[in-house]
């Protein structure tokens, strides 16, 4: 990292988004000589904070901007864009460009003007394969500009001091490959996306009456390569359902009262379609009513907490526990990572690695009024309720999993669903760092006239995790004892009937869980 020590230099820092570039620039201009000065870009969403700073003993002059989102757009050569410019077969062949759009012109000016004086760029971008992209797209319009630029990378994942500071100490250069790989899906989409909308458009427009608020001639029947398939996963439960014919069942229920307590015992056949034999052996059983118990299990069960947090985790149990769509929760998220409280929210990681200092992000919870005692608890090497995470077996080499980064016990300026996605991702941390729920599950098992029944109790001995994380329970219920070869008369046996029923319309988190497993998302 040579730059010549003595002297000072001037480095061009950009971020991904303006509120990035001000909480960093906060961050890094803090107690310095001459503190931080802001001054307006071309574009007046795009401050430039200037400080000064030292990075490995070479004094520089910082400027901070920032970008919004991405710079660059791709669209194919002129000739091609219009719609009956060419077969829509054609499209997979065509050139493509990308280019700097209307909207985005201000920030391009702005970048080569700063770009000009600077030696070092260090780029801020989102540390997931989109963001290096966006990185690769601000060096192409600063290079143009200025081609003898020093190019760094900051890799961080959470807005706060020791994060900050630790990634510009700690400078690498960008991954041009990650960078190649968006733009290969960028591609792909507008390949796929444009042939596909043209081609279904100028088939359907006028097959069918669409009852749309707007001229046929402007109608366009848009298609999507990920939302396509993702619509498929809903058309096939809606078949399902519709297809779906009630079949009555019947099925044989037994309980067992005593001074212990209710035992129900379910009939290991299940059920059967068959009336006629259904009645059969109900007969049978009534006719020689008399229970034997066969076999009597008692073994410890343990119940794990979940593995680290990733995006569609969180997108998954915000939709179950709160009935938050995934937009909401990822802007709740967002919000809260840009203002230092949890860690960067689109990763697909789940699992921490070695070197993550797990203690010190429970002892900064240890002072909340609602979990502050368990996470206490969890540090009290006596207690023994701390267990390494286990993890989930992806890890996307660019975040860590979702976890909190600094203490709040609530701001006043947040909504119910702020409180609710930061509660989330404390509880879930803390839950993955703890020990397994554990306990006692007795299965008992009868014959009555040659058929089988079973009954399963459980008592659970040690809460652990769920002690904290509110959002699961582990149901049981307490049955009476038995012992091998004991008999007795059951105090109820009836045969009972049923009809099955079609599969549930997709929740919002079943159709993450559809979309996950396909790699979608």
């Amino acid at each position: 990292m040579a730059g010549g020590r003595g002297r000072t230099i001037r480095v061009l820092n950009v971020a991904e988004k303006p509120s990035v570039a001000k909480a960093v620039s906060g961050i890094l201009s803090k107690n310095q000589p001459g503190g931080m000065r802001v001054r307006d870009g071309r574009s007046r969403y795009n401050k430039i904070f200037e400080f000064n700073y030292t990075i490995r003993n070479q004094p520089c002059q910082m400027l901070f901007t920032s970008v919004t989102g991405h710079l660059m757009e791709l669209e194919f050569d002129d000739r091609y864009r219009k719609w009956h410019s060419c077969d829509p077969v054609d499209l997979y062949n065509a050139p493509v460009r990308k280019y700097v759009p209307e909207d985005k012109l201000d920030i391009k000016r702005t970048l080569e003007a700063e770009a000009r004086s600077c030696q070092w760029i260090i780029l801020w971008l989102d540390c997931d394969r989109e963001g290096e992209n966006i990185a690769f797209e601000v060096l192409d319009v600063c290079r143009q500009a200025n081609n003898n630029l020093n190019v760094w990378r900051a890799r961080f994942s959470a807005l706060i001091d020791r994060e900050i500071h630790q990634s510009v100490q700690t400078l690498v250069q960008p991954n041009q490959l990650f960078s190649d790989a968006v733009d290969v899906r960028q591609e792909i989409d507008l390949r796929i996306g444009a042939s596909f909308t043209r081609f279904q458009t100028m088939l359907l427009r006028n097959a069918f009456v669409l009852d749309v608020a707007m001229d046929d001639r402007n109608l366009v029947l848009s298609y999507g390569p990920c939302q396509f398939p993702t619509l498929g996963f809903v058309v096939e439960r809606y078949w399902e359902i519709q297809a779906h014919e009630p079949e009555e069942f019947w099925t044989i229920n037994c309980t067992h009262n005593s001074d212990e307590g209710i035992a129900t015992f379910n009939w290991m056949r299940g059920h059967l379609f068959d009336y006629s034999c259904g009645v059969i052996i109900y007969e049978m059983c009534i006719q020689e009513p008399t229970a034997t118990v066969t076999k009597v299990k008692q073994q410890e069960k343990l119940k794990y907490p979940p593995h680290p947090l990733s995006t569609i985790e969180l997108e998954k149990r915000a939709s179950r526990y709160f009935r938050m769509s995934s937009e909401q929760t990822m802007k709740v998220a967002e919000d809260l990572y840009q203002n230092g409280f949890i860690s960067y929210p689109r990763t697909e990681t789940d699992c921490f690695s070695e070197k993550t200092d797990l203690c010190t992000m429970v002892q900064e919870q240890g002072g909340h009024p609602v979990w502050g005692s368990y996470a206490q608890r969890l540090l009290d090497p006596e207690l023994g309720l701390w267990k390494n995470p286990s993890g989930g077996g992806h890890d996307d080499k660019a975040h860590p999993p979702i976890h909190p980064t600094k203490f709040s016990a609530g701001e006043s300026r947040w909504s119910q669903d702020h409180h609710r996605v930061y509660e989330l991702v404390v509880r879930h941390f803390l839950a993955c760092v703890s020990q397994p729920a554990v306990g006692a599950e007795t299965i008992v098992e009868i014959d009555i006239a040659g058929e089988s029944f079973s009954a399963c109790g459980r008592v659970i001995l040690a809460k652990n995790y769920l002690d904290v994380y509110r959002f699961e329970s582990w149901g049981g219920s307490v049955i009476p004892t038995y012992s091998f070869g004991q008999q007795f008369t059951p105090t109820t046996l009836t045969l009972d009937s049923g009809v099955t029923r079609p599969p549930p319309l997709l929740s919002e988190a079943d159709l993450l869980g559809c979309m996950d497993k396909v790699w979608i998302l």
